[in-house]
């Protein structure tokens, strides 16, 4: 069953944001401090304080937010919230730590964020929510392999670079939910959209690690969460739709041998299929032309 209406997800996960950006709340054992998964886009914080509001979640008990992935649609609310929760701890993986200390980086999440803001004319609540990207403080990193204990909650770390070299997913073994991020396939409408962004060979690899976790629950950054017996089905059909994916592109960029030209026609080829996809079609083609540039110099260096 795949469900993308914010609210609980079990017992002790929460599904907050919107539709198209996802963050979850694990409650703490007993009542102990709680964790939010993933960092989600800048426009969602009003409705997030709202549902927390609504459920009646004490703010104070809000202590860690774990960021998976550092491009703007996974960490937009996190530096409006740092400054709302204020036990709160931030933590990404040390490639992240490293990014988000680049003013670079910080000013490019930031222009992004403020697009999303511009086209959900979201100007007045990012005046009085304080909705800029203004950099996160983070707290401490965390690798594949570690094993936190947050709240009464054991969250191991999985390492998985392909779709930004700062990628990790996390998987809370006493609740069976994997929190793959972007990094196990991104779920839209009746496909799962493979976005090997940055190094597409290393995304699959990261899949293949991905796969073998014991699951009930996928719980996705954007369209929501995958539970039940699909929920153990859908990082299987995220590795066949990456091979598929990578076949298509590399069917595209034979024909054209040009980056910039088989980037064009690919995410063409998208917005005919998906008009209402979530990204712009200017955001959409950056991220093609970085997965042609990979493949391409796959199929090259294989050729010599």
């Amino acid at each position: 069953m795949w469900i993308k209406k914010p609210g609980p997800v079990s017992e002790r996960i929460v599904l907050l944001g919107r539709e198209e950006s996802c963050v979850y709340l694990v409650k703490g054992v007993k009542g102990a401090e709680h964790t939010i998964i993933g960092g989600g886009m800048i426009h969602i914080v009003p409705e997030v304080l709202a549902q927390i509001r609504d459920l009646g979640i004490d703010e104070d008990a809000i202590t860690r937010l774990l960021v998976l992935h550092t491009h703007f649609d996974h960490c937009g609310a996190v530096p409006a919230l740092q400054k709302r929760f204020k036990n709160l701890k931030v933590y990404v993986s040390p490639r992240g730590k490293e990014l988000l200390a680049n003013p670079d980086v910080v000013a490019q999440i930031n222009a992004l964020s403020g697009g999303m803001i511009t086209m959900n004319k979201m100007e007045k609540q990012a005046e009085e929510f304080g909705l800029v990207f203004d950099g996160i403080r983070v707290d401490g990193a965390v690798s594949g392999g570690d094993r936190v204990l947050w709240g009464g909650n054991e969250i191991e770390i999985i390492d998985a670079p392909g779709h930004s070299s700062c990628s990790i997913g996390a998987y809370v073994p006493q609740l069976k939910a994997l929190f793959p991020s972007d990094g196990g396939g991104i779920p839209f409408k009746n496909t799962i959209i493979a976005s090997g962004n940055s190094n597409y060979t290393q995304f699959q690899e990261s899949l293949e690690k991905l796969k073998d976790f014991d699951v009930e629950y996928v719980c996705a950054d954007h369209y929501g969460y995958i539970t039940g017996e699909e929920a153990g089905k859908f990082i299987p059909r995220s590795i066949e739709m990456a091979k598929e994916q990578r076949a298509r592109i590399e069917k595209v960029y034979r024909s054209t041998k040009d980056i910039d030209q088989s980037a064009r026609a690919l995410v063409a080829s998208i917005y005919d299929e998906n008009p209402d996809y979530f990204l712009s079609p200017e955001i959409t083609y950056e991220v093609y032309r970085q997965m042609v540039r990979h493949i391409a110099s796959a199929i090259e260096k294989n050729a010599s």
